[in-house]
């Protein structure tokens, strides 16, 4: 009876410890859009994004804590207006020729309350890795309605200049500061 018991407690253990593990989530491209905005020459505030994302996220609910990896295809800039896009990927801004992804990889994430609230790591853009740090403006982790699958929705900020990545042609006329706002899918491995 007492080995029972003993093995009946282990195995609870066990279980209890591999429920609670970390879970990988891939990034759903169709769902996560990096966008930035800047101002432009004292006119108005030019809004564009990105198109094409990948990466995943690691969340340990239980442990509170997570790792995010993301890899955006620099070429997939949309500015609405395609001859704008080719101007945005040249030598002076993006150069996509030399350096066609930019990635962000965390170094730690802070949770207040149960949720993620802010993210540590390296922003890589035309070659450049400086830290940067993304504010979670909102985070929900729950089954995704559709796929029936656990799933992670976020939204995050952060303010960069693009001069300190070697981006700064036409500063001050087109603003430095960039402000990045990335809405962000994931859907469990």
């Amino acid at each position: 009876m007492k080995k029972t018991l003993l093995a009946a407690s282990f195995a609870s253990l066990v279980a209890g410890t591999a429920f609670a593990a970390p879970q990988t989530y891939v990034i759903d491209s169709t769902h996560t859009f990096p966008r930035f905005s800047y101002e432009h020459m004292g006119l108005s505030k030019q809004i564009l994004r990105f198109n094409k994302t990948t990466g995943e996220v690691v969340f340990d609910k239980d442990a509170q804590t997570g790792r995010v990896e993301v890899t955006i295809d620099m070429k997939s800039i949309d500015t609405g207006v395609e001859a704008f896009d080719g101007h945005i990927q040249g030598a002076d801004f993006l150069d996509t020729g030399t350096h066609p992804t930019a990635t962000f990889k965390s170094s730690s994430v802070k949770f207040e309350g149960g949720k993620p609230v802010s993210i540590d790591g390296e922003l890589t853009i035309k070659g450049v890795t400086k830290p940067l740090t993304l504010t979670i403006t909102s985070f929900v982790n729950k089954p995704h309605p559709m796929l029936k699958k656990d799933a992670i929705g976020a939204n995050a900020t952060a303010v960069i200049k693009r001069s300190e990545f070697n981006a700064g042609k036409f500063v001050p006329a087109v603003g430095d500061e960039v402000t990045l706002d990335i809405a962000l899918e994931a859907v469990l491995k």
